[in-house]
């Protein structure tokens, strides 16, 4: 059977990382289990891609790296202006890719990477189906927890709205969602957003998944058992990941159960009022912050801990969830976005996000009900990890790709 010819258009793409460059990677290893694939990369993603080559070839896949000229970008340091540099690149792989269509012949267009629904992906303009996903960013914290944000905080969030409103009125971005022949949406709120604009197809798919191997891995992480009873946050400290409602919720907990502790891992700008905050809330004594630590050194504290507290506001993805359940571990997170579609009844706890108090003493009850119930957390760790095993491994999203290619051709 003739293998299809696919390109894949993916900006971060790189071997052993999480978020976006894993993101870009894992699809790659996928669509090539059974398509032949051409994927449009970053020049500085090279080096990371062909260390990984010499150990375990990809030989279905061609690469070509792309990026503009130095003159183009010598304004671009690291994060820095990074989202004008992308719409640019984005143009400039329209022209490379028109070049190499006429000389493969693609069946099919993929934009992967970056996942991000508000700019543009102009390979949708190449006289093939396209598909264009997974895509988020369509995820809003509620106006209810503004006011729970530090200045910084708010400040950001009203120029993300600026921003998503400039994209969503962006003519190519528009262009883009109409010539999908099916868009992607990681979660419901950016279905609902993308539906606006004008899609003609659109399909919930998470883009969170995690190797077989490293599921085993984490799957054979011992359960903690015994006192203290442990809670865990893990990622940046930013204001939408909602760690501040998570410390008042254990300021709650801890008077019933004065045998806990919060460990929270990550850094961020955020620290110092989560620092102040504990202090406030008189639980300093319990709250533990260890800083942003490798990932090795963080699945090890995974190993200590009990429950993982993930309240955040507007999140597309959410690794840490489904690394969490992976171990074995309970999660509570707020019914939003990417967690929301992760966690279910059975492997921990979905908190609808109605106002900041109700959401507090609801989580602070979670805290309370796992503490106590023993049982209970045993129970919805195995679920977790069996739900991990079935779901969120790349094999099976693999799977999932490869019969949606077959749904649109």
């Amino acid at each position: 059977m003739k293998r299809l010819k696919v390109l894949v258009s993916a900006y971060a793409c790189e071997p052993d990382k999480g978020s976006e460059p894993g993101v870009g990677w894992n699809w790659v290893c996928q669509i090539s289990r059974f398509a032949e694939v051409w994927v449009i990369t970053r020049a500085n993603n090279r080096p990371a891609i062909e260390g990984a080559l010499e150990k375990e070839p990809l030989p279905n896949v061609h690469w070509i790296y792309f990026d503009l000229p130095k003159w183009a970008r010598f304004w671009k340091k690291g994060q820095r202006g990074v989202h004008i540099y992308y719409y640019l690149w984005q143009i400039g792989i329209y022209f490379v890719a028109k070049q190499l269509h006429k000389k493969v012949g693609f069946d099919l267009v993929h934009h992967v990477t970056f996942v991000n629904y508000w700019m543009p992906s102009f390979l949708s303009l190449l006289p093939v189906p396209f598909i264009w996903g997974p895509v988020g960013g369509g995820e809003s914290a509620p106006k209810e927890f503004y006011k729970t944000f530090s200045l910084r905080g708010q400040v950001y969030e009203y120029l993300r709205d600026l921003a998503r409103w400039l994209g969503e009125h962006d003519p190519f971005v528009r262009m883009t969602v109409q010539r999908s022949k099916v868009a992607l949406a990681t979660t419901p709120e950016t279905a609902s957003r993308l539906r606006r604009l004008g899609a003609k197809r659109i399909e919930v798919f998470s883009q969170v998944a995690l190797p077989v191997r490293e599921i085993k891995r984490l799957a054979s992480i011992p359960m903690h058992a015994g006192n203290p009873f442990r809670l865990l946050s893990l990622g940046n400290l930013l204001h939408w990941k909602g760690f501040h409602l998570g410390l008042q919720a254990f300021a709650h907990m801890v008077r019933e159960f004065p045998q806990s502790e919060y460990w929270i891992i990550g850094d961020g700008p955020e620290r110092k009022n989560l620092e102040r905050l504990s202090q406030q809330l008189g639980i300093a004594d319990k709250v533990y912050f260890f800083g942003a630590l490798p990932r090795d050194g963080a699945m090890k504290k995974l190993a200590e801990v009990d429950v993982l507290v993930h309240p955040s506001l507007h999140d597309s993805g959410g690794w840490v969830c489904v690394e969490a359940m992976a171990a074995g571990r309970p999660v509570i997170c707020l019914d939003l976005g990417g967690p929301a579609l992760q966690v279910t009844e059975e492997t921990g706890f979905k908190i609808p996000a109605n106002a900041p108090e109700q959401v507090v003493r609801d989580i602070a009850n979670a805290m309370i009900m796992l503490a106590e119930n023993p049982e209970l957390c045993k129970k919805m760790g195995e679920a977790a990890r069996y739900r991990v095993q079935e779901v969120f491994s790349w094999e099976s999203k693999g799977e999932q790709i490869k019969e949606l290619y077959k749904k649109v051709l």
